[in-house]
């Protein structure tokens, strides 16, 4: 098998702001994995935040290439843990390296890979579309900018949390789900959650830091009127458990956790634990979406707006029309460039 790497730079529609700072270009890193005729295609964006660059993961996929010969007609939940400790443990580069290998293993079966996983395709739920932290009227702005979305997740973390969420609420009647992103104490969490409860919203992601202590954490659960979602506090598999008692739901993100293999256990697990699932996503192209999307029949709840927030997306994909997903039916990720061919790969 043949390993290509593609950077890329992508412009945003809009900049993006949460809490820990804004963005006005998304750097990604595409994955091409070839097997005679056939590519499957993985993603991964650089995170600087869990240290992540475009040089540390390009070393992290070059030392598992050598082996990837062995694996040619292993399914990908085979390859994952050997990969892992290749990697030396880099999850966000083996998360690309697993969608692709998943979406290779499934173009060979001939069908998506939801079908592959024995998943049904029924009753799947809507994705949100982020509103970032920006001045209120220009927050107001982005939202009538995207009318007929049914679900917005607005970013918080400022000295204007609610008056924001009063702004928007002014001029929809959509449901909202709030991220502060860790910008929150205890205090705080239990506080907005009561503002927030009469204001349309439906749950609040990730309030605490992810270092916050088990103390804490439980005092925010326990006072919260409105369901507490962790992201930064669940990353890899271990954290599931940990989450259960102090979150009532999880949000898995591909890149953290390490692709879409870790994921799948992931939110089985939660589910039989009594979590309430979710998945989402980074601002990133169609081919990260696309993965995500294939594991919607598993999830109470979507995130799945990353490529709609770029000025230009370079890879075909999924189809999200105000929400709605629609049922990915192409073999693999559903996934191809848009373009006549792929860009010019990196030498490595």
């Amino acid at each position: 098998m043949e390993l290509r790497l593609h950077q890329l730079e992508l412009p945003l529609a809009d900049p993006f702001t949460i809490a820990r700072g804004t963005i006005t270009h998304q750097l990604s890193l595409l994955v091409e994995l070839r097997d005679g005729p056939l590519v499957g295609l993985g993603e991964v964006t650089v995170d600087h935040y869990y240290g992540h660059t475009f040089e540390s993961m390009t070393r992290s996929l070059k030392a598992a290439e050598e082996e990837l010969d062995r694996y040619a007609d292993s399914p990908p939940e085979q390859v994952w843990e050997r990969m892992l400790q290749r990697m030396d443990g880099d999850h966000f580069a083996l998360s690309a390296l697993d969608l692709a290998a998943h979406d290779l293993w499934s173009k060979k079966l001939g069908q998506p890979c939801w079908r592959t996983w024995g998943l049904a395709w029924t009753a799947v739920p809507e994705s949100s579309y982020t509103i970032g932290i920006d001045r209120i009227e220009r927050m107001v702005e982005k939202l009538e900018k995207r009318p007929g979305w049914r679900i917005y997740k607005v970013k918080l973390g400022t000295d204007e949390d609610v008056e924001i969420v009063r702004s928007l609420r002014e001029h929809t009647a959509a449901r909202f789900r709030v991220d502060a992103n860790c910008g929150w104490t205890v205090e705080q969490t239990i506080a907005m959650s009561r503002e927030l409860a009469g204001l349309g919203v439906e749950f609040i992601e990730q309030p605490l830091p992810a270092e916050a202590s088990e103390a804490e954490r439980r005092a925010a659960f326990e006072g919260s009127l409105l369901p507490l979602i962790a992201d930064e506090s669940c990353r890899i598999e271990s954290d599931v458990l940990a989450c259960h008692g102090s979150f009532h739901g999880v949000n898995v993100k591909l890149c953290k956790c390490g692709g879409l293999t870790p994921a799948l256990g992931m939110l089985r697990q939660a589910r039989e634990l009594g979590l309430q699932t979710m998945v989402g996503c980074m601002v990133e192209t169609s081919v990260g979406i696309s993965a995500a999307a294939q594991l919607l029949p598993l999830l109470d709840y979507a995130d799945l707006d990353g490529a709609i927030l770029l000025a230009a997306d370079p890879v075909d994909g999924v189809r999200i029309d105000h929400g709605k997903v629609a049922r990915p039916d192409s073999p693999g990720l559903g996934v191809r460039w848009a373009g006549a061919s792929s860009p010019e790969p990196l030498s490595f």
